[in-house]
């Protein structure tokens, strides 16, 4: 089974639906046989590198609250994420751009990986406070992951990976994702946020018993007609009518 979830590292929702997808993955008697690829998806493409604003000033000027309301909102999010056993430390993140993190998330993905850089990622921004538009703070965490620290360099001083960030993002378009985390099972089923527990490992067992359903035949032979078939006991030789 494969699971493709578009996301963003600095969606609150996104990590939030990630520790609900692995918890219902923990449930799931077949989890060994289940891919999760995680592709890119921008909430916010022109957002600056350093914009020098709190997270509670950048929400209440996206939404146009008042900065006591965008605290109430965050407040609000982190009794969720609470509930999936993180701390978002909303007081002390720093909004900023993610194309990079999501080039050097393309790049840990042909290093194998992927998954490591992508939960680095998430707890850097959300729980730790860190700068993941830094290049600096890039390199730092793609060292703890262990990739080497000169090729990453080298990648983001670059332009590698811009077409494949890109092309999840058209992808996103043509699928119709209008927001993130979108959770994709095998190109035939999606969810949309991050849902109940339940909703994921419904899913998880949906998907499974369809892509491993026996197929039932439906036979159209006639009631009463002669077999005419052959098995290891020789062939049937319908008797004649008179």
């Amino acid at each position: 089974m494969k699971i493709e979830v578009w996301s963003d590292f600095v969606c609150p929702f996104c990590y939030i639906g990630k520790r609900r997808l692995e918890e219902a993955l923990e449930q799931f008697p077949h989890k060994e046989d289940v891919e999760v690829i995680f592709k890119s998806f921008e909430l916010d493409p022109n957002s600056e590198r350093n914009s020098g604003k709190t997270i509670h000033e950048a929400l209440a000027s996206k939404y146009g609250t008042s900065i006591e309301q965008a605290k109430k909102m965050n407040e609000n999010m982190g009794q969720q994420a609470a509930t999936v056993g993180l701390d978002f430390q909303f007081d002390n993140m720093i909004p900023t751009n993610t194309f990079d993190a999501h080039r050097l998330a393309k790049y840990a993905k042909n290093a194998g990986k992927a998954p490591e850089m992508t939960e680095r990622l998430l707890k850097a921004y959300f729980t730790q406070s860190q700068h993941i538009g830094s290049h600096e703070t890039l390199l730092k965490l793609a060292e703890e992951v262990g990739l080497d620290r000169n090729e990453s360099e080298a990648v983001l001083r670059s332009s590698d990976f811009e077409n494949e960030v890109r092309a999840d993002e058209e992808e996103a378009r043509n699928i119709g994702v209008q927001g993130v985390p979108f959770f994709v099972l095998n190109r035939k089923y999606a969810i949309s946020g991050a849902q109940p527990l339940e909703v994921f490992t419904n899913a998880l067992q949906k998907v499974w018993e369809e892509e491993n359903a026996q197929p039932s035949l439906q036979t159209l032979t006639s009631e009463g007609s002669d077999g005419m078939t052959c098995s290891d006991d020789g062939c049937e030789i319908p008797n004649e009518k008179n």
